[in-house]
């Protein structure tokens, strides 16, 4: 099916810029990329649209990925799991200033993985951070507040360390809030993942 749209047998749209847009599932179009890459299939531990990407698979005709959809073994090995990190930046903005002025921002990272958490207290000491404890065993790390300089340079460090220990970045996203008449926040958030193996007790 895609060999056949690029080849102009069945009708294309293109964009401005002369890219192909095709209106699919943006999210699950990267593993059919993918795999049509490497004629591997690679699933997250926790993903759970198997029948959706079973769906996309069938759209575009492509065999080897139904058929491996199909297959009753595990996509992934029963030892393995993701360890999840969350990194997000809450910045308040000046509505009245121009240009737009970061009045404060903090930066949070949360997870489970406690021996990172112990290496970003260790390496990150300068900083004034305190610690809380959330919901589900996860703990907390609270930067700041400080000025939008200071929270760049420790976002690229912060970043730069969790991906040290093996994290890649899973996704991002932008929420924007209005909470006073002169102010805006914007929440940025990152979350970073890596395989690890089940511990038997």
């Amino acid at each position: 099916m895609l060999g056949a749209m690029f080849r102009g047998d069945f009708p294309t749209t293109r964009d401005s810029q002369g890219n192909y847009f095709i209106d699919r599932d943006g999210t699950l179009f990267r593993y059919i990329l993918n795999f049509l890459r490497t004629s591997e299939l690679t699933l997250p531990v926790d993903f759970t649209e198997t029948d959706l990407l079973r769906k996309e698979a069938d759209f575009y005709q492509i065999e080897p990925l139904i058929q491996c959809l199909n297959d009753p073994k595990p996509l992934y090995p029963p030892d393995i799991f993701e360890q999840v990190v969350e990194l997000s930046s809450t910045r308040k903005l000046s509505k009245y200033s121009n240009p737009v002025a970061v009045i404060i921002t903090q930066l949070t990272i949360t997870t489970k993985v406690h021996a990172l958490l112990e290496g970003i207290s260790n390496n990150f000491t300068k900083w004034n951070k305190h610690m809380m404890d959330t919901r589900d065993c996860q703990v907390s790390f609270t930067f700041g507040p400080c000025d939008y300089h200071q929270e760049v340079s420790l976002r690229v460090h912060l970043m730069d360390y969790i991906m040290k220990q093996g994290f890649t970045i899973r996704n991002t996203r932008v929420h924007h809030m209005s909470e006073r008449a002169n102010e805006n926040t914007v929440e940025h958030h990152w979350t970073f993942c890596r395989p690890a193996h089940k511990v038997e007790d």
